[in-house]
């Protein structure tokens, strides 16, 4: 079995949970308070950014382990 396919279907795994979630936040909290929505917005933008780096450096692992 390769591990590299192992590792980036993991990621792939938490990417969605990590993305999905922050997503679901950003609408809470923008529901609670409409005047934060630029200053959260800009929090969720660089959060999602952080999260989609982390898997592409696991794609990128994955073709160097092969």
């Amino acid at each position: 079995m390769n591990l590299g396919i192992l590792a980036l279907g993991i990621a792939t795994l938490g990417v969605g949970i990590g993305v999905g979630t922050m997503v679901s936040r950003f609408f809470t909290a923008a529901a609670r308070q409409p005047e934060m929505y630029d200053k959260l917005f800009t929090t969720l933008f660089v959060g999602v950014a952080f999260i989609e780096g982390s898997y592409f450096i696991t794609l990128a692992m994955a073709f160097v382990l092969k």
